[in-house]
């Protein structure tokens, strides 16, 4: 990001801060999309993705004065996002679910990779525990570094790296039992 372009979300940032609408929507827009993939990735459930959404940009609405700068804002919705996902989830583990395999897909561009694969690997990701889970997303899906998730989750970096660790061998492990020993 270049310095000019930091000044300018910042500009937004006060602004929105100061109770300028417009400025709170620029911020809702940018980020919007973020917040659902990392809420959807988690959740495997877009309605609850949206609903998790919405409650992180409740949550921002009211925080906003707290907000120190742009890369603070981006630290904080994934932080939050994080956390509503992890409430979500726990509050819905007493809730009948709808398997993976009964939703359709959602139209999308062609893929060159192998789609029953790629679905087999979400199942079996969407089978870790949350906190993996969400490790697992952040670096995987999101490219953060491993500083950065411990930044998130409020975690020391060795635990993320024993965390991703061992949920990798899990996968692995599940992924061998699923498909079968393939070589890549």
């Amino acid at each position: 990001m270049t310095d000019e372009d930091r000044e300018a979300k910042q500009a937004v940032l006060g602004l929105a801060a100061a109770g300028d609408s417009a400025a709170f929507e620029a911020i809702v827009r940018e980020h919007q999309s973020m917040v659902f993939s990392l809420a959807c990735y988690f959740m495997h459930d877009p309605s609850r993705a949206e609903e998790i959404g919405q409650e992180v940009f409740l949550r921002l609405y009211r925080n906003l004065r707290r907000i120190e700068s742009p890369e603070h804002l981006v630290q904080w919705l994934r932080t939050v996002t994080w956390r509503c996902a992890i409430d979500e989830s726990r509050r819905s583990a007493h809730q009948a679910s709808v398997g993976l395999e009964e939703i359709a897909e959602p139209a999308a561009e062609e893929r060159t990779g192998d789609l029953l694969a790629e679905r087999r690997l979400r199942a079996l990701v969407a089978s870790l525990p949350p906190k993996p889970r969400m490790m697992v997303i952040l670096r995987f899906q999101e490219e953060l570094e491993l500083a950065e998730i411990a930044e998130i989750m409020e975690v020391p970096v060795n635990t993320v790296k024993s965390n991703l660790s061992r949920a990798l061998a899990v996968l692995r492990a599940k992924l061998v039992r699923v498909m079968g020993d393939v070589k890549v």
